[in-house]
């Protein structure tokens, strides 16, 4: 009996309920491999997750990678899901060998490169693409481009989802909904410092009793501490820091008007959707692929990097607060429609029909 076997360079606790489910549904048919750290080392592991450990070597300033651990895998009639990502070295080799053995591989991953699908880079990635024998992409949007570029390849999609159907829940109690919230790294790239300016320099319009919440970790927390105790805002500005909790994530998505992505939009806006919670988000930026959820109904922009724009948009959102609560139940619907654990899973249980 066919197992799928699922090797990941790491197994962040963001996957935790995606791969129990899979567990779940799949039983004695499914094994996860997994590295313990990501090429950037605030990414890591996660303990709540059952995998089978193989070790991750990182070299030329970890720019690339070759897993071990895995080899015993190479010649097994298994369907093997490898990272979509020309990094990772070892992958090349199990792509050439296994397509030579006419074995399964199926990859992955973003369908294109970061800098999109015009970028050079997609040259090696392409080629990537060629040796798998199907392919799995993060959005239906991706799926289409990919289809019309390889006709012949077996395309799948498997939406990106944190969340299941039963733990999308939403408030609409408007006198409990007053705070801001931001989820994610906290590094340049999410610009979550830029965040912090605007919601200073627009303080004194904001409700009084409105918080900006951030939780996340990462390399400009200490900037940001330093800014909140300046500013005097540490009544204003919270630092949660990491949170997995569904619980903990749900009361301050519970509490919150919106939520705010001011770098590119990425895996939270699913789950900030998913809790019925509308999302604001910086208009220039490279932005992955889940950006597709967004809509005129869900989210609004503000220009980019632009302070002044950013806090506007924040203002006019509670300015039309009444409107943005009633819709989160049609917020929360329709990101359970096409953006859930189980639908994400279901591609890959699927393999093994």
């Amino acid at each position: 009996m066919k197992k799928l076997i699922i090797i990941q360079t790491v197994t962040p606790d963001y996957r935790a309920q995606f791969f129990r489910t899979l567990e779940e549904g799949l039983k004695d048919r499914y094994k996860l491999y997994g590295g313990d750290v990501y090429f950037q080392k605030s990414i890591k592991s996660s303990e709540l997750i059952k995998k089978i450990s193989i070790k991750n070597h990182f070299f030329l300033g970890r720019k690339f990678l070759f897993q071990t651990g895995i080899w015993h895998l190479l010649f097994l009639n298994h369907v093997l899901v490898m990272s979509l990502n020309p990094r990772v070295i070892s992958n090349w080799l199990f792509l050439l060998v296994r397509r030579l053995l006419g074995k399964e591989i199926v990859l992955w991953g973003h369908a294109w490169p970061r800098h999109g699908k015009e970028s050079k880079s997609d040259k090696v990635r392409s080629l990537m693409r060629k040796l798998a024998t199907s392919i799995i992409v993060y959005t239906n949007q991706q799926k289409k481009e990919l289809e019309a570029k390889m006709p012949n390849k077996k395309i799948y999609s498997a939406p990106n989802a944190l969340v299941s159907k039963s733990e999308m829940t939403t408030n609409q109690a408007s006198s409990e909904i007053t705070n801001i919230l931001f989820v994610g790294r906290l590094t340049k790239e999410k610009k979550p410092y830029f965040l912090l300016q605007s919601f200073a320099e627009h303080i004194n319009q904001f409700p009084k009793e409105t918080k900006l919440l951030f939780v996340g970790e990462g390399e400009e927390k200490k900037e940001m501490e330093k800014f909140i105790i300046q500013n005097k805002v540490e009544e204003r500005v919270k630092l949660h820091g990491h949170i997995s909790d569904y619980q903990e994530l749900k009361a301050l998505y519970s509490s919150s008007l919106f939520s705010v992505s001011p770098g590119y939009v990425g895996l939270s806006l699913t789950q900030s959707l998913g809790f019925g919670v509308p999302m604001l988000v910086s208009r220039n930026e490279n932005h992955s692929p889940e950006v597709e959820a967004l809509n005129e109904f869900n989210s609004l922009f503000f220009e980019t990097d632009d302070i002044h724009s950013c806090g506007r948009t924040m203002l006019k959102v509670f300015s039309e607060k009444k409107d943005w609560v009633q819709r989160r139940s049609k917020i929360m619907t329709a990101c359970k429609a096409n953006y859930s654990v189980e639908n994400m899973t279901q591609t890959f249980i699927d393999l093994l029909k």
